[in-house]
Formats: C-alpha cells, sequence, structure tokens
C-alpha cells in the first residue's frame, strides 16, 4: 500500500516540478569518479543530481574528480538525474533499497523523500559547517524538522525584477518599488508592441515562483495555520491574486502557456521591458539582447503599498544523504566538507553563475565566486541577488514552518492554477481562491 501512494504522488507531480533554466540530459549519466579508486578499494559515493544542463554537469563532474584526486576514503561519483522522472526514480528505489548514497533536493522534494523513509538527519554535518562559514539562516530553515536538519544546504536561488534599461529611461520610468508603480510602468510601458512585462501563467512552477515572490511582498505568504491545516483562503491571498491577474494585462497574450523560458527570451529580444526571475538571466544577456551589460537593470521585487515588505521566493538547494551504511554517510560528510572549502564551492557555484548562489556569508567564499567573469560583470545585481537570499521564503517554510505534505500540493500547482482560473476563464479572485483552499484540503488528507 505504500508504494501504492507513492507511486501516484510520483506520477501526480513528475513533470511539473524543477528549477528555472534546467534543461534536458541523458538520465543517470555518470559524471566524475569513474576512475577512482582507493586502498580500501570503497565503492564511490554516488550523488544523484538533476542540474542537467552539459555545463553544470561538466564542472560537477570535473569537481568530482578533483576530490577523488585527493584520495579520500570514499570517492564521489555524480549520477545525473531529470527532474521530469526523479520523483518516480527515487520512488522505485525507494521500493527496491537501491537509493543513491546521496541526493540533491529542493525542500518540497525533501519531504516527499522523507516520506518514502528515506534519508538520514545530517544536523552535526550542517552544524560545522556552519561554525565554520556562516550558513544563512534560510538555507536551512526549509530543511529542518523534529530537532534536526535532513539535507546540507549547497546553494540559493532568489528572484528580482530584470528590466531593460533603456526602455524604461526612454519612457522616463524609474525601476518600480510597489505594486502600485509597478503596474503603472507597465502600462506605460506597453506600446508600439512591446509588452511592459513579461510573467508566466502556465501551470507549472514557474509560475507558481513568480507568483509566491508577489505573495511574500504582500503578505501572504504563509498559507497554513499553526497546526498545519490549510489557511489560503484570506484578504490577503485574495489581493495578491488579483494583483498579479493586473501584471497579466501588460504581458504577452501568450502568457498562459509560459514557464521560466518565455519571459527571459522575450526580455533578450526586445519584445518586453521587465521580466521577474532568477540569476540565470546574467550569462546571456549581452549575446542575446546585443546590449551592454549596464542595460540590464535589477531591483528587489516589488512590495505591496501598504503594508508590504522585502522578499523574494528562495531556494535552498541541498543534499539529503540516504545511504544505509554509516561509514558511507561519514564519508559523504568529508566530501561536503571538503566542497565548502572557498576554492572548491567557487568552482561548484561557478556551474551556473548568477543562477547558483552562495548560501554562506563567509567573506572568502564570495570573494572567491566573484572571480567569475559573469559575477564581476553584474556586481549590483549580485550584491542584491545576496541580500534577498537573508529575507527569502518558500510556501510551506515561511514563519519557522515546515510542512511535510507540501510536496502533496506544490506538486499539482495549486497556485499556479488559481492564477489561470483567474485569467484564462475570467473567474473572480475571491472564487479562485476559494477553489485552491477546498484543493489543499483535498491534496492533505
Amino acid at each position: 500500500m505504500k508504494f501504492t501512494r507513492v507511486k501516484s504522488l510520483a506520477v501526480l507531480v513528475a513533470g511539473v516540478i524543477g528549477l528555472a533554466a534546467c534543461a534536458g540530459g541523458a538520465s543517470e549519466q555518470t559524471t566524475g569518479g569513474t576512475e577512482a579508486t582507493d586502498g580500501a578499494g570503497n565503492a564511490p559515493i554516488t550523488i544523484w543530481h538533476m542540474e542537467n544542463t552539459p555545463e553544470r554537469v561538466a564542472a560537477w563532474g570535473a569537481i568530482a574528480d578533483e576530490y577523488n584526486a585527493t584520495n579520500p576514503e570514499y570517492p564521489v561519483e555524480f549520477q545525473v538525474q531529470e527532474w521530469d522522472s526523479i520523483y518516480a526514480n527515487i520512488a522505485a528505489a525507494a521500493q527496491s533499497s537501491t537509493q543513491p548514497d546521496v541526493l540533491f533536493a529542493i525542500p518540497d522534494f525533501a519531504t516527499y523523500v522523507r516520506n518514502l523513509g528515506l534519508g538520514y538527519p545530517v544536523t552535526e554535518t550542517v552544524d560545522s559547517l556552519d561554525a565554520a562559514h556562516g550558513l544563512y539562516p534560510a538555507s536551512r530553515a526549509a530543511y529542518t524538522d523534529a530537532g534536526e536538519v535532513w539535507a546540507v544546504p549547497l546553494y540559493g536561488m532568489v528572484q528580482v525584477l530584470w528590466y531593460n534599461a533603456q526602455m524604461l529611461e526612454a519612457a522616463g520610468v524609474e525601476a518600480p518599488s510597489t505594486w502600485s508603480e509597478l503596474l503603472a510602468a507597465a502600462e506605460t510601458l506597453t506600446a508600439d508592441g512591446v509588452s511592459g512585462i513579461a510573467v508566466p501563467a502556465g501551470k507549472n512552477l514557474a509560475s507558481d515562483q513568480v507568483a509566491f515572490s508577489f505573495m511574500l511582498t504582500g503578505g501572504a505568504g504563509n498559507w497554513f495555520t499553526e497546526d498545519g491545516q490549510p489557511n489560503f483562503n484570506t484578504p490577503e491571498v485574495v489581493e495578491a491574486i488579483s494583483f498579479y491577474n493586473e501584471l497579466l494585462q501588460f504581458s504577452p497574450e501568450d502568457s498562459a502557456s509560459y514557464a521560466w523560458g518565455e519571459p527571459q527570451a522575450a526580455l533578450n529580444n526586445g519584445s518586453v521591458a521587465m521580466a521577474i526571475e532568477k540569476g540565470q538571466y546574467l550569462p546571456p544577456w549581452v549575446a542575446e539582447s546585443g546590449l551592454e551589460p549596464s542595460d540590464l537593470g535589477c531591483a528587489p521585487i516589488p512590495v505591496k503599498d501598504q503594508g508590504g515588505e522585502a522578499g523574494s521566493i528562495y531556494y535552498s538547494n541541498a543534499a539529503m544523504v540516504l545511504s544505509d551504511d554509516e561509514n558511507r554517510r561519514a564519508g559523504s560528510s568529508a566530501f561536503f566538507t571538503w566542497l565548502m572549502e572557498p576554492a572548491n564551492y567557487a568552482k561548484f557555484l561557478h556551474a551556473e553563475p548568477g543562477l547558483f548562489l552562495p548560501v554562506t556569508g563567509n567573506s572568502a567564499h564570495v570573494e572567491e565566486w566573484r572571480t567569475n567573469e559573469t559575477i564581476s560583470t553584474y556586481p549590483e545585481c549580485v550584491d542584491l541577488m545576496l541580500e534577498l537570499s537573508n529575507v527569502g521564503g518558500l510556501f510551506g517554510f515561511v514563519d519557522g514552518q515546515y510542512i511535510s505534505r507540501i510536496g502533496d500540493i506544490s506538486g499539482q500547482n495549486i497556485l499556479a492554477q488559481t492564477i489561470q482560473r483567474v485569467y484564462v476563464e475570467g473567474e473572480s479572485a475571491e472564487s479562485a481562491v476559494a477553489w485552491a483552499q477546498q484543493e489543499m484540503e483535498t491534496a492533505l488528507r
């Protein structure tokens, strides 16, 4: 019976949970460590990750090779998975006891994995890294439950408002800081075939993410009661959904099919003036826009005019330790300790400069990370993303929460569906939010 429930949930969420800018790749491709041996003949620690673009695969394969060259007791080997199949794959692995030693995760996926009966506390390792490097509190909070930490934070992601500085200057528009200013700017900039802003409204995680950033800046980020029951049907949520729908009136007409790539492509080709996303906007800007680095502007997510506060969706990406073998768990901890040394950590983050952010305030980490050409080209935007890393949040984990079944809700993209009901079907925000409340209650029964 356990596997039946797991399998059905895997089918439900497969294909809808993914990180921005992830591209297709070969499942279970092995990178790094394949030639590794040691005096004891220990088999490599297998690490599954879903960052399957060629650049990330190559960079992390090189990291594994470099670590293995230090002749550790347990070498490491990265194996590449895909977000659209990892739920089913890890469920099958749990059933057959063939799980990897280490699995990269985001917070809601981590709750799903724990509900499969997998995972060991890594509190001692995380405390040690925190003492050595100063982890951002938000990076570990979403993995902390029952007095233990269940994953080792490795890199973060936040969203900002990106804009074409030339377009705003030509229109006499300042970078907006409030919801009303953003709406006014989007309306002014919508002219001559250009849309003022591009925001996604597809049934996908991209829409969930952008909408949740506004929910945080509008005081609507907490969807649950103190005892973990859905509390989505609130005036603050209705206001945030209404505001998002207003923004969509100045977004391209096909926004109902948008995920991550379309707003970025539209900003880069000059068909929109503003977009909201993570730091993957930095590397291709000059090549794809034909403009200068200074023409890519960035600003905090605008806040609600009355009662708003700074915020952004924040993803702490972390590594869960799944091995049943105590020695292999210790070997995994040794790898994390080595990885977080400043020179090694910078190389790890440079696999996707701008998107992968440090999860520590260690000045040595930040200085090494800034040696990358992309990072050093956009210092103001980099500083902004680091600042927002301290005030970010994620649905199910705000205000010290740990909603153990948040994956049952996020896997259905209930927030994105709420947006679609208003934007595509013309339903009132009040009615759509009430529907979402019922769906969340059903998901957790």
